[in-house]
C-alpha cells in the first residue's frame, strides 16, 4: 500500500527492495528522474541516519533509489526491509537539511571547453547560445557519486542535449564541466571521462582536509556562472593559496 503524501491527492507508490550482494539492500522509490522522488530518497536517508541503528553501516541515496548496507550477523535482508517500510510511514514528515544554492564560476569554450563547438554544432546553436542555456539554468543535484565530489544534475534544457564522446579521453582536467546526452556536470578530479567538455571552473570541489570536502550535498540547488579566463586564474591562483 502506497504512503500517503502531505499534499492531496497524491499517493506515492510502494518501495521495492533488491538484494545486491550479501551487505546490501536496495530501496527502489520510483523508476524517473524526479524531485519528488529523490526528496523521498533524501528524507528516508536522513531517517536511517537519525536511527543509527547498529546493524546499518552506509546509506548511499541516488536519483531514485536508496542503498543500504548492513552488518549481516547483525540483521537479514527481510528484517532490513521491515525495518525501512517502519521508518517510510514517518518519511513524509521527516525533517531534512534545507536547500542551498551553491554558484560555480566556469569559464567556457577555448582550452577550457575544448567541445563547446560540437555541442553547438549538434544542436544547430551558436557557441554563446550553449553557454546561455547552459548557465540560466537552477540544477538540483540528485546524488554525489562516481567520484569524490562528481554531482549528478538535474534539469539540462533539452536544446543542449548532446551524445557523449565516441571515446573517452584518457584524461580530463579537475574542474571541467560537461554535458553528455540529457546529463550535465563537473569532474571534480582529474579522470578519465567521455563527456562533452564545454568548460572548466577553477575552484577546488573536493578537498579532503576541509569539512566539508565538498560545498555541496544532494538536494542542493546549482548554478554556473561565466567568467573569463582572466578571472579564471584570478580565481585559480587564490584557490591555491
Amino acid at each position: 500500500m502506497g504512503i500517503r503524501d502531505d499534499r492531496p491527492d497524491i499517493r506515492l507508490p510502494a518501495v521495492r527492495f533488491r538484494i545486491s550482494g550479501d551487505r546490501a539492500l536496495i530501496a527502489v522509490y520510483g523508476d524517473e528522474v524526479d524531485p519528488a522522488v529523490n526528496e523521498r530518497v533524501r528524507r528516508m536517508a536522513a531517517l536511517i541516519e537519525a536511527s543509527r541503528h547498529p546493524a546499518i553501516e552506509a546509506v548511499v541515496p541516488a536519483y531514485c533509489t536508496l542503498a543500504v548496507h548492513y552488518d549481516p550477523g547483525l540483521i537479514n535482508p527481510a528484517a532490513l526491509g521491515e525495518l525501512l517500510r517502519d521508518l517510510e510511514a514517518h518519511a513524509i514528515k521527516a525533517a531534512v537539511q534545507p536547500q542551498a544554492t551553491v554558484e560555480i564560476p566556469v569559464c567556457y569554450g577555448g582550452e577550457f571547453g575544448p567541445d563547446l563547438a560540437t555541442v553547438a554544432t549538434c544542436n544547430r546553436l551558436a557557441s554563446d547560445e550553449v553557454i546561455r542555456l547552459h548557465s540560466q539554468t537552477v540544477y538540483r543535484i540528485y546524488a554525489i557519486g562516481f567520484a569524490p565530489g562528481f554531482c549528478y544534475l538535474g534539469g539540462l534544457d533539452p536544446r543542449i542535449h548532446t551524445p557523449r564522446l565516441a571515446t573517452p579521453r584518457s584524461r580530463v582536467p579537475a574542474g571541467s564541466v560537461g554535458i553528455a546526452g540529457g546529463q550535465t556536470g563537473i569532474y571534480p578530479l582529474a579522470s578519465p571521462g567521455g563527456w562533452q567538455l564545454i568548460g572548466r571552473t577553477p575552484l577546488a570541489l573536493f578537498d579532503c582536509g576541509r569539512t566539508p570536502p565538498v560545498p555541496y550535498r544532494p538536494g542542493d540547488a546549482l548554478c554556473f556562472r561565466p567568467i573569463s579566463a582572466d578571472t579564471f586564474f584570478r580565481l585559480a591562483g587564490e584557490s591555491d593559496r
